[in-house]
């Protein structure tokens, strides 16, 4: 052990965080997390601890070791498999298991809305949170906050008489009329920002609701926002969400090697990616999606879809843009710290130019081509000061012609792990909308031409079978009782006519 690890080893904090695991060469090798990071990382050079031959390797390799606080070990859990997921460590790829992060899902818009967990978040309308790599730590967590905030799990088709767990004052009772829909996605609302780590905002507004009720003398009401207030002050000192206005991201090493390589005037707290999707010029779609504090910030993902169709990345881009600074957008949204472009030159320029027509020049744009991973800065309109000492530090070369410099870095540096991963996250986003307009156009298309199938048996049909795909596959008693006989040989008559006519073409719809 050296003498700098030594010394950092006596200086760690007792409080939840991250730790990073670094090599001869300063290289991340390892993230984790840990409830107290003081007894966590120093069980590493523990020499009596019976330890795998993968975990030997690792220990072999660390030389040093920094670490990010936060307030609860949830928090933890969230900032962890950001970081694994940015920064790819190579132990941490050895180490893990076969099972994939868990996300939350809350369908909030829905009439029954429900809280949950999945592995696998889809573009459906429904609010993501995450992701995480303990399920286990997640479902306490929502255990716990499920007396504080009921909330429904499940919908049983059928059911009309509250079950149990309304009665234990865990959920909200909709099939009997318990409690209204309204009310109800008002507490949703509230057990999102806990979520967000808006925690003390809430606890603000619970504390203000019982004093209003109170002098309303509606004592009853006054006494569940007192019962919620405290409840969720307790949670607080438990597994749960906090605010992560609080961390501290100046031990980010993605972030602080990007000031130094920009010269930017602070840590970017926003950054935002952005991305293009079409087919040949259909169902054009944009994505836009925010790391804040260099971290992945679902709620504040957004999608776009443009006006006209057009097979021109340059034109989506520039539209894109526009829209995005728009006054009455960036009044919700604010600004940006810094934007990056999925894209090469053409795509940060027609990007700039939407930016300069706001008057927003100062507003930093970069770009990163795909092929060779390459930093695209226009030298006159990127708005950044590009330190290229630091480029050759990191182990990188600048090539140049009279309007860009085009940065290569190294695959395994810390700056290019992070604007690879927003920029794969906006990509991943812009390909899941666009799949799903492409999956609904070729859907309706079918349906919309059927004699006597109006847009209401549409709804309905796709509402029970799930997809064109189920609508073929159902039998035909169960198409009988939504369409009728009379209906229902039209609908089979008419597939079957288009099956026969373009098979290709009805496969790819289907």
């Amino acid at each position: 052990m050296t003498e700098k690890l030594e010394k950092k080893l006596k200086e760690l904090p007792k409080e939840p965080g991250v730790y990073f695991h670094k090599n001869q060469s300063g290289e991340i090798v390892y993230v984790g997390k840990a409830a107290s990071l003081r007894n966590r990382v120093r069980q590493y050079f523990q020499k009596s601890r019976a330890r795998d031959a993968k975990t030997e390797a690792l220990v072999a390799e660390i030389v040093d070791v920094d670490w990010m606080c936060v307030d609860s070990e949830l928090e933890a859990l969230f900032l962890e498999a950001e970081m694994v997921r940015r920064y790819m460590p190579r132990y941490n790829i050895l180490l893990r298991d076969d099972k994939s992060m868990v996300y939350i899902r809350i369908d909030y818009n829905s009439d029954f809305p429900t809280v949950g967990t999945t592995r696998r978040p889809l573009d459906d309308g429904a609010r993501y949170y995450g992701p995480y790599l303990s399920a286990g730590s997640v479902s306490q967590a929502l255990k716990l906050l499920r007396k504080v905030f009921p909330f429904a799990t499940k919908r049983i088709p059928g059911q009309k008489r509250a079950n149990l767990h309304y009665h234990l004052g865990l959920d909200p009772g909709l099939e009997e009329g318990k409690t209204k829909l309204e009310e109800y996605r008002a507490n949703l609302r509230k057990l999102m920002m806990v979520i967000e780590g808006k925690r003390k905002s809430i606890e603000h507004e619970l504390e203000k609701e019982m004093k209003t009720y109170a002098k309303k003398a509606e004592f009853e009401k006054a006494v569940k926002s007192r019962n919620q207030l405290f409840a969720l002050q307790r949670l607080s000192r438990q597994v749960i969400f906090s605010d992560k206005e609080f961390l501290d991201i100046s031990k980010d090493h993605a972030l602080g090697e990007l000031v130094d390589l920009l010269r930017l005037e602070a840590f970017p707290k926003r950054i935002e990616g952005y991305d293009i999707s079409h087919q040949q010029g259909t169902d054009v779609v944009a994505s836009m999606v925010v790391f804040t504090n260099g971290a992945s910030n679902k709620s504040e993902y957004r999608k776009f879809k443009t006006q006209f169709n057009h097979n021109d990345d340059f034109y989506n881009m520039h539209e894109t843009i526009a829209r995005r600074l728009s006054a009455r957008n960036t009044k919700q949204w604010g600004l940006p710290s810094l934007v990056l472009v999925d894209g090469g030159k053409g795509q940060l320029d027609a990007a700039i130019r939407a930016r300069d027509e706001h008057g927003l020049v100062r507003l930093p744009f970069i770009g990163l081509a795909k092929r060779e991973e390459q930093i695209v800065v226009n030298k006159h309109k990127s708005s950044v000061d590009l330190n290229t000492e630091f480029v050759y530090k990191l182990g990188g070369f600048i090539a140049e012609t009279d309007d860009y410099t085009l940065v290569n870095l190294p695959k395994n540096t810390n700056v290019i792990k992070l604007l690879q991963r927003i920029r794969d996250e906006s990509h991943r986003f812009a390909v899941s909308y666009h799949t799903t307009l492409k999956s609904k156009r070729q859907t309706t298309s079918l349906l919309d031409d059927i004699p006597t199938i109006g847009p209401a048996t549409r709804r309905k049909l796709l509402k029970t079978f799930g997809s064109m795909k189920g609508i073929m596959q159902a039998r035909q008693i169960e198409l009988e009782k939504i369409l009728g006989v009379k209906k229902t040989t039209i609908l089979r008559q008419y597939l079957s006519s288009e099956h026969k006519a373009s098979p290709a073409k009805f496969n790819e719809e289907v």
